[in-house]
Order: structure tokens, then sequence, then C-alpha cells
């Protein structure tokens, strides 16, 4: 059974920055294709950004050269760096795991992060 814990949410000034973290269990990481997607209230769920069991990255056009997606095999973490952040960044912030084109999706249970002077 694939786990994802997420981690390192919370309140930030407009501007700040945060790193979020998501633990996996179960599975063979290495493998995994791993994607951050958010979900604001009244909003659907959006793709921020995704790892490629390759490494290769994509980023959602709103967060370009403000966040950075990373993965460490060694830990089964995957890790989104935000910085410059908006207050439209504010929205719950969940993991995805899955192996390449497989219909089965793994989720966290989400973590919040609120961008608000």
């Amino acid at each position: 059974q694939v786990q994802l814990v997420e981690s390192g949410g919370g309140l930030v000034q407009p501007g700040g920055s945060l790193r979020l973290a998501c633990a996996a269990s179960g599975g063979v990481f290495r493998f995994f294709d791993m994607d951050w997607y958010r979900q604001a209230p009244g909003k659907r769920r959006e793709l921020v950004a995704g790892i490629g069991s390759g490494t290769a990255t994509r980023y959602a056009d709103s967060v370009k050269g403000r966040f950075t997606i990373s993965r460490d095999n060694e830990k089964n973490t995957v890790y989104l760096q935000m910085n410059s952040l908006k207050p439209e960044d504010t929205a719950v912030y969940y993991c995805n795991a899955h192996y390449g084109d497989s219909v089965r999706h793994y989720w966290g249970q989400g973590t919040q992060v609120t961008v608000s002077s």
C-alpha cells in the first residue's frame, strides 16, 4: 500500500518562501512520477509541478521561475520549493504519485499553504 505524507505548509507573507515535502512509503519510489497539485476554495484542483522518474520536470505557467520541484530517491521524498509567494498561491497542496501512464494514482492528505499579510 502506497502512502504519501505531506508537510511544510503554513502561513507566510507575500514574497516569502516555503518548502513542502512529501514522504512516500510502499511502492518503488524511484519509479514513480511525482506531482504536486493544489486546490483553492471554490476552484478545481490544478497541477502545479511534476517530476518524472528520470527527473524531467514540468511546471504550471503561473509558478514558473518561482517554484522548484526536486526529489531524493534515497529518502523517498519529493520537495516543492516555493519562492516569491503570492496570495493567489493560497491553497491546499497535494502530493500525487503514479507509475508512468498508469490510471492508478496515489494521493496524500494535503497541506495548507496560506499567503497573507
